[in-house]
């Protein structure tokens, strides 16, 4: 269950809240539509990493697969693009979390009042993770149940404020004039809505600190994006039903819908989960990162040793603090160019783990224990082609910033020492698997 919730904090955040205004001003009513698309999308990468996830038993995902499948390089720059995207992902949520403060008072406008507080609330969750993963755990299981609670209230009472005529229009008119346009917004609106899952990777990232890793995170990540279905299409279809096309005008739509139904007390609801939900993605990148980080520098030093060490609370303490300066520095940049970099660092991610799945189907490296990828190469193909679709979406900017990223990464690569006795022993696993 503490699993589970870890994946629901990982995924419903920010974006939840504040992006449904983006989505309906490209596709209207089929935001609804595109929602579950990208929904099928992401879960069949998903169902790879759940594939995956049966097979490995090490922290680190993204980079693990690739490792065990294409070499060390390849792992590491998996590792770093991951890295990446957790800090990323980390200072997008206190972004948000300020954007949100400013729509309540102009005094979060004041760059030291802004900047003071986001700062605060790193060195305050770097606090917490430095006393380990007990405090964790209780903090993750109570914001991931309070943001559900707050989903669940606005779907379900706002389900009886929807007017029929704010279904229309369906689809903007822009969108109706021919093929390539309708594609240009239906692809925009996509690349939105693919972020607001691209949490679930971060499942997997502490495998090695879980109970039975192998069969229960197969079953969480299937049961979380199920879950995240269900709430995302039903947000965006109460909300449209009860603004309509004012829904753009808004930057908080799901507040001001709810306001708009029962009054301010429904937006000071929402107002309240939507900051639970931001602080919750939050902690959970804070928790993520740090993890990630060290395995890499832990378990099969693709990073200095230095960086994995370990307080008395079994906290990688050198971990934590690095992916803190990073998320500070990070901070500096607006919501949708972090947006922006997530999706960027997700699909680097992904390719490499969908071809770790058809790899393994081939070769019967690394059996599965507990969860098998139905259907052959059927999968793992699908999610490859459209998952190379969202090549098409990113901006020169956003393409620039993560070339640079695998550039300095290769260059660092050929100044990190290898532990010849780590990589010893990885070959005996791998010779070992391959007999089995």
């Amino acid at each position: 269950m503490s699993i589970y919730f870890l994946g629901i904090n990982g995924i419903i955040g920010s974006g939840a809240f504040l992006l449904p205004q983006t989505i309906y001003k490209d596709m209207n009513l089929m935001s609804v539509f595109v929602t579950i698309c990208a929904a099928l999308t992401v879960s069949m990468v998903a169902l790879c990493y759940a594939d995956l996830s049966s097979r490995f038993t090490g922290s680190g995902a993204a980079w693990l697969y690739s490792y065990h499948a294409f070499g060390r390089f390849t792992g590491y720059e998996l590792g770093i693009y991951t890295c990446f995207l957790g800090c990323c992902t980390y200072a997008a949520e206190i972004v948000a979390l300020l954007t949100i403060l400013k729509t309540l008072s102009p005094v979060f406008s004041n760059h030291v009042v802004y900047y003071g507080i986001a700062i605060g609330i790193i060195v305050l969750f770097t606090i917490i993770n430095l006393f380990g993963r007990t405090i964790v755990k209780l903090v993750d299981n109570l914001s991931s149940a309070t943001k559900m609670i707050t989903i669940l209230i606005f779907i379900i009472i706002g389900a009886f404020f929807i007017h029929k005529m704010n279904f229309t229009p369906v689809i903007p008119k822009a969108a109706t004039l021919g093929v390539g346009p309708y594609f240009k917004h239906f692809g925009a609106a996509f690349s939105v809505v693919f972020y607001m899952f691209t949490g679930f990777s971060f499942i997997p990232i502490a495998a090695k600190q879980m109970n039975n890793p192998e069969e229960n995170i197969p079953k969480v990540l299937i049961s979380v994006m199920i879950t995240v279905t269900i709430l995302y299409a039903l947000m965006m279809l109460v909300a449209i039903g009860i603004l309509g096309s004012k829904m753009v005008n808004y930057s908080t739509p799901i507040a001001v819908a709810f306001q708009k139904a029962v009054g301010d007390w429904g937006y000071v609801l929402v107002i309240a989960g939507m900051l639970i939900s931001v602080i919750g993605v939050a902690f959970a990148g804070s928790f993520n990162t740090p993890s990630l980080i060290a395995s890499l520098a832990n378990e099969h030093a693709m990073l200095p040793k230095w960086i994995g060490k370990k307080n008395k609370h079994d906290a990688a303490w050198v971990a934590i603090l690095l992916s803190a300066i990073i998320t500070m520095i990070l901070i500096t940049q607006s919501y949708l160019f972090l947006v922006s970099c997530i999706v960027l660092a997700s699909f680097i991610q992904y390719v490499p783990s969908i071809l770790a799945v058809i790899k393994f189907k081939h070769t019967n490296e690394f059996p599965n224990n507990g969860f098998k990828l139905p259907f052959g190469y059927v999968i793992p193909a699908l999610a490859l082609i459209i998952s190379c679709y969202m090549v098409t979406n990113f901006t020169w900017k956003t393409i620039l910033v993560g070339v640079v990223v695998g550039v300095l990464a290769a260059v660092a690569y050929f100044f990190i020492e290898k532990d010849e006795k780590v990589e010893e022993k990885h070959q005996k696993y791998l010779s070992k698997m391959r007999n089995k």
